[in-house]
C-alpha cells in the first residue's frame, strides 16, 4: 500500500475530507447560527444588518460543502452510496433548505412590502436552523451506527434516521452553531443591536453547554463503543480535555469582551469536536448495527490507490487556493456592518 509521510493513501484522504468538513463546519456554521437568530431581531434595520453581516460570505462558505461532498464521493464511493441511501430523506431536506435559504437571502429585499420581507425572514431563519439541526441528525446516526447489511446496502426502515440520539445531537449542533453565529454577529454589530445580540449570545452559550453535557453523558452511558480507543490509548484523552477547555474559554473571553478570541475558540471547539468524532470512529467510517462484518472502513470503501494519489495531488493544489480566496474575502469585508444602497 502506497504511503505519503508514512500515512497510507486511504487514511490521508480521510484526513483531507475531515479537514474540508471542518472548514465547512466553522465557516458555514456561524452563518447558519446567525440565520437561526434572525427572527429574534424585531426591527427591520436590525435584520438587514444581520443579513448583511453574512451576505458577502455565505455562498463562499458553502464552497467547502461542495468540495467536501465531491471529495467524499471520489475518495470513498462505497461510503457515499451507503450513507446517502440510509440518510436519503435528511439529505434531500438539507438540499431543499439550502435552496430556500439562498432564495430567501436574495429575494428578501426585492420588494418593500412588509409581508414579503416577513415571509422571507421566516424562510431564512427556519432554513438556517433546520440545516444545522439536520447536520447533527446525520452525525448522530453515523456515531451510533446504521443498519448496513451485505454488499454494504442499507437494510433499515426509511425513518430509521429519527431516533433519540440523533435528535439530541441535532439539537446540540444547532446550539453550537447558534453560539458560534451569535459571537460573529456581536463582532459585526454596534449600538443597541450589539447589546441585544450580546444578550442572545449568553442564552446561546447556556443552551449549548446544557445540551452538550446531556449528549456527552448519554454517549458515555448508552454508546460505550465510542470510548474504546480512548481506553486503549490514554494519551488520546488530550483531545477531549482540550475540547472542554476550549468550551470553558468561550464564556470567559466573552465576559472579558474579547469577542474575536471568543470566536477563535468557538471555531476551535467545532474543530476539536470533529477531531473527536474522527478518533472515535477511525478506521471505521460507518458502523453497521447488523454485523461488524459489514462495517464500512477507510480501506474497504476507498477508491483505487492510483485514483487517491491523483486526487491528493489535485487537493494539494486546490485547497490552498480555496483557503486563500476565503482569507481574501474575510479580510475585504472585515469590520462592522454599514448599510448602503447596495445592501440586502
Amino acid at each position: 500500500m502506497e504511503t505519503f509521510l508514512g500515512i497510507d493513501y486511504p487514511t490521508l484522504w480521510f484526513l483531507v475530507i475531515g479537514a474540508l468538513f471542518t472548514g465547512y463546519g466553522i465557516l458555514d456554521g456561524f452563518d447558519l447560527g446567525a440565520g437561526a437568530w434572525h427572527l429574534f431581531l424585531r426591527k427591520e434595520e436590525s435584520r438587514r444588518i444581520a443579513l448583511n453581516a453574512v451576505g458577502p460570505v455565505w455562498d463562499g462558505n458553502e464552497v467547502w460543502l461542495v468540495i467536501g461532498g465531491g471529495s467524499l464521493f471520489a475518495g470513498f464511493p462505497v461510503l457515499y452510496g451507503s450513507l446517502f441511501s440510509a440518510m436519503y430523506i435528511p439529505f434531500m431536506l438539507f438540499l431543499a433548505f439550502l435552496i430556500f435559504r439562498a432564495v430567501s437571502i436574495e429575494f428578501r429585499s426585492k420588494e418593500a412590502m412588509k409581508w414579503w420581507r416577513n415571509l422571507w425572514d421566516i424562510s431564512y431563519s427556519l432554513s438556517s436552523a433546520l440545516l444545522a439541526f439536520l447536520l447533527g441528525v446525520v452525525m448522530g446516526n453515523v456515531l451510533q451506527g446504521i443498519s448496513i447489511g451485505p454488499n454494504y446496502e442499507f437494510q433499515g426502515h426509511w425513518l430509521e434516521f429519527i431516533n433519540l440520539y440523533s435528535v439530541m445531537v441535532g439539537i446540540t449542533t444547532l446550539a453550537l452553531m447558534m453560539m458560534h453565529g451569535a459571537i460573529f454577529l456581536v463582532m459585526k454589530t454596534e449600538g443597541k443591536l450589539f447589546e441585544h445580540v450580546h444578550r442572545l449570545l449568553w442564552r446561546a452559550i447556556i443552551f449549548f453547554i446544557v445540551t452538550f453535557v446531556i449528549v456527552t453523558l448519554y454517549t458515555l452511558i448508552y454508546i460505550p463503543h465510542l470510548s474504546d480507543d480512548f481506553q486503549q490509548e490514554p494519551a488520546l484523552f488530550i483531545v477531549p480535555l482540550l475540547m472542554f477547555l476550549s468550551i470553558a474559554n468561550v464564556p470567559r473571553l466573552i465576559h472579558k469582551q474579547k469577542y474575536f478570541q471568543g470566536f477563535l475558540f468557538s471555531s476551535l471547539t467545532v474543530s476539536l469536536l470533529l477531531i473527536l468524532v474522527a478518533i472515535e470512529l477511525y478506521p471505521i467510517m460507518l458502523i453497521s448495527t447488523i454485523d461488524e462484518a459489514y462495517n464500512i472502513t477507510v480501506y474497504n470503501a476507498a477508491s483505487s490507490e492510483k485514483s487517491l494519489g491523483i486526487m491528493l495531488t489535485i487537493a494539494a493544489i486546490g485547497v490552498p487556493l480555496v483557503i486563500f480566496y476565503t482569507a481574501f474575502v474575510y479580510n475585504t469585508f472585515r469590520g462592522k456592518v454599514k448599510l448602503d444602497e447596495s445592501s440586502y
